[in-house]
């Protein structure tokens, strides 16, 4: 089986590694793994996401399950639904990445990511498909009305903008405030301006015309430039950048600076301890999050809690802890009172309201967090590289000890792309330039 589940379930490029057969196929073992009679399917806006709908559908109803689509709904719109029917659901999405890619992520009954025990049992009932072919079909399948059917359901938008704008704005509302939403192309295009107008601010969207391949394509998240230029020409008071599928969030200040979802986090931590609001008071984020994060929290009295990369750990560690507030630095925001999973509309409409509460710019609120100078490496591996951890063992310790209590260093294998990802934190940016290019050198020297 050349695709496993990643950070964020199976990703690859649409019709060549991620081909209908194979997602057919998965559709038939997520069936058996997930042991549901129903399961929704979601998707954003890519040109592929259709032919890959009805790849995953005909292996649901193949396994007897009937399936609910959502059409072009975000990724927590999804989770939600999950969560309000107790069944499980599935995003046929690839995030942020670009168009050719696509991939697809299960929700759990209730709105969850998968655990890791049932992501196992998928992928070894996915194996046995695909090593046995015709005969892993099984002696007895489904036949006459035992198969399932699929049904569209119309109503699954709105109810889920009825749950982003619900009790969730103060009594004032956001008159008067203009924003501007990049929707990234992506699957919020047709749900930004009806959430924001809901709540009464006066709201530009850019980037909400989607033709199939131009999701994340200069826009976005990934490419905030041109917001933050639309945010200061307008006189916005704020921005707010999604991905593809509207999973994360970052914002852009009224002075065109980019807010990113670190400091979002302490912005949200200092709100809700301030409030009485933040359990611990400690919030989760991974080991990615940037030195200044944790020491702005600390400053304030609140614990950092880090996990590995990837929302659904973070969502385990919020829950392991009976924490409320977690996210990533890319902009995954998880409000554990809110929702089930990361949701960059709903962290937007949140953040509107802090904002228009505190009366204070995003500018001021955010400059709450000094980042510590943060290089980020990307290493190209081979396919089958193993864990790297033992052969580069001594070089790791060489750079923590040369960094010591003012710099960190983390090496990982991405779960989406073949990449070694190289990280180094220094408070001077020179010496974790020099520290980077070091380990970059070794992980090469490594793999050959």
């Amino acid at each position: 089986m050349s695709l496993r589940f990643g950070t964020d379930g199976v990703r690859g490029v649409a019709n060549a590694a991620l081909t209908p057969e194979f997602v057919t196929s998965l559709g038939r073992a997520a069936a058996r793994g997930l042991g549901a009679d129903i399961c929704a399917i979601g998707r954003d806006t890519r040109v592929s996401g259709t032919m890959l709908v009805a790849a995953l559908a005909a292996g649901l109803t193949a396994e007897g399950v009937d399936v609910v689509d959502l059409g072009v709904v975000p990724t927590p719109a999804v989770a939600y639904w999950a969560q309000q029917h107790g069944q499980p659901g599935a995003v046929i999405s690839a995030s942020h990445n670009p168009y050719p890619d696509n991939g697809v992520k299960f929700f759990a009954e209730g709105g969850r990511k998968l655990s890791d025990a049932a992501q196992a049992s998928i992928e070894a009932h996915l194996t046995e498909l695909l090593e046995g072919g015709p005969n892993a079909v099984g002696d007895d399948p489904p036949v006459g009305d035992d198969v399932g059917v699929v049904r569209r359901d119309n109503d699954a938008g709105a109810d889920y903008i009825d749950h982003l704008v619900d009790g969730k704005v103060g009594e004032r509302g956001l008159e008067g405030a203009l924003i501007v939403v990049d929707a990234a192309n992506g699957a919020a295009s047709a749900f930004a301006a009806k959430v924001f107008g809901r709540i009464g601010a006066t709201v530009t969207v850019v980037n909400a015309s989607p033709d199939g391949v131009n999701i994340n394509e200069g826009c976005g998240s990934t490419h905030p430039e041109a917001l933050q230029r639309a945010v200061v020409d307008r006189r916005a008071r704020f921005g707010l950048a999604l991905d593809g599928d509207a999973d994360r969030l970052l914002a852009v200040d009224e002075r065109g600076a980019l807010v990113d979802g670190d400091a979002l986090l302490a912005v949200f931590a200092l709100d809700l301890a301030a409030r009485g609001r933040l359990r611990g008071p400690a919030i989760v984020a991974t080991v990615m999050s940037n030195l200044g994060l944790q020491r702005a929290l600390a400053r304030n009295g609140i614990d950092l809690v880090r996990c590995d990369v990837g929302d659904r750990n973070v969502l385990a560690e919020l829950d392991a802890r009976g924490l409320d507030l977690g996210g990533e630095q890319s902009g995954h925001l998880i409000f554990a009172d809110h929702a089930t999973t990361g949701d960059g509309l709903l962290a937007g409409v949140l953040l509107a309201d802090l904002i228009v509460r505190s009366g204070r710019p995003l500018s001021e609120l955010a400059s709450v967090v000094t980042p510590v100078p943060q290089v980020l490496r990307n290493v190209p591996l081979p396919a089958g590289v193993p864990d790297l951890s033992d052969a580069i063992a001594a070089d790791v310790a060489e750079a923590e000890a040369r960094l010591g209590d003012d710099g960190r260093v983390l090496i990982r294998l991405s779960g989406t792309e073949p990449l070694a990802r190289v990280m180094v934190e220094a408070t001077e940016a020179e010496t974790a330039e020099r520290v980077a290019d070091a380990l970059v050198a070794a992980v090469e020297r490594t793999i050959g």
